[in-house]
């Protein structure tokens, strides 16, 4: 083989490792716990409360399957931080709108990130699907994003819900440190 041979073997062998490297291995990726999906909702509609209730714990399920799918994050089940999650909102009406309450459910389930999530219904018609990450280690928040929805049915929520993941992970691809 001559030296081009060589220098082409050489680079090809680089770039495979180069690609691999940059590809997140499930223990280098931090770790993420999904706080439920809260509602704001001036309408207090008696009629669409119930199906919002479903379509919140779905959501917040779709939320994390897709995060771990798109291998975004180390999903941590916030199963453990419950009760304290019930007697932050006893004194708080809304975890997002809370000043350290996350930086709390972090710190008790020992992660790096905690997403708090919540949808604001403006009507039956808009809705705005709403996430923000707190690093639990600086107590800053180093990520937020809204998508906007239309319709408040089942289909609307999950097309939000599988947006968002989408294009975090598509700006994730073009810059690892997005979302972090």
């Amino acid at each position: 083989m001559d030296r081009r041979g060589w220098l082409g073997l050489v680079i090809a062998g680089g770039l495979t490792l180069a690609g691999r490297s940059t590809q997140a291995q499930p223990s280098a990726l931090r770790s993420l716990t999904v706080l439920e999906f809260e509602l704001v909702d001036d309408q207090n509609n008696p009629l669409t409360k119930a199906a919002q209730v479903v379509r919140l714990r779905n959501a917040t399920a779709q939320l994390q399957r897709e995060l771990a799918e798109q291998g975004l994050y180390r999903i941590i089940d916030p199963a453990p931080s419950q009760a304290l999650q019930a007697r932050l909102r006893e004194q708080q009406e809304f975890l997002y709108r809370c000043d350290d309450c996350a930086a709390q459910v972090g710190k008790l389930m020992n992660v790096d990130l905690v997403m708090a999530t919540w949808v604001q219904k403006v009507s039956e018609l808009i809705l705005n699907l709403n996430v923000q990450i707190l690093d639990v280690k600086t107590e800053q928040v180093v990520f937020t994003k809204s998508v906007d929805m239309r319709g408040n049915d089942d289909v609307s929520w999950g097309r939000a819900v599988h947006y968002l993941v989408r294009d975090m992970a598509e700006k994730r691809a073009r810059n690892p440190r997005y979302g972090q």
